[in-house]
């Protein structure tokens, strides 16, 4: 039970560490499509939006990639099983339907869940961030305040 804990807590640090480094790239992502896009409100809001949440889905489909890579190195599921379906079933949340991970490696789909959970919660909050700032740095937010993006 240890070695799963121990390899599902290594899966989970990675996709934490992919996480960090995206945010990064939301906020270069962010900056350089806001400065692009036209002085239309509306465009604006809509280019920074689909940046924003283009950026982080890449993020997350990388993610479930770091899981299939640890289920290919663990043999958790049958020879003929699409890992990389199987890592996106267990990181969604979506739950076992076809595929039901061995015994001995029971415990890496609820890991993978609880990663993928907290990673979503994290982008939805990265989201909500980058809406706000961008609705007060057009003057469409409750309060105008001096346009700044993250330190920087």
């Amino acid at each position: 039970m240890l070695r799963q804990y121990l390899v599902g807590a290594t899966a989970s640090v990675c996709n934490i560490a992919i996480h960090a480094l995206v945010m990064v790239a939301v906020i270069r992502v962010t900056r350089v499509v806001d400065e692009w896009a036209t002085t239309h409100q509306t465009f604006r809001l809509i280019a920074v939006m689909i940046a924003t949440v283009t950026v982080l889905m890449i993020a997350h489909l990388a993610e479930v990639i770091v899981w299939s890579g640890v289920y290919v190195m663990t043999s958790i599921a049958p020879d003929d099983t699409d890992l990389i379906y199987f890592s996106f079933v267990n990181y969604t949340t979506l739950g076992y339907g076809d595929v039901t991970p061995v015994q001995r490696w029971h415990l890496l789909g609820p890991m993978t869940a609880m990663n993928g959970v907290l990673l979503f919660g994290w982008s939805t909050a990265v989201i909500f961030e980058v809406l706000r700032m961008t609705l007060m740095a057009t003057g469409g937010g409750p309060e105008k305040q001096e346009r700044r993006w993250w330190p920087g």
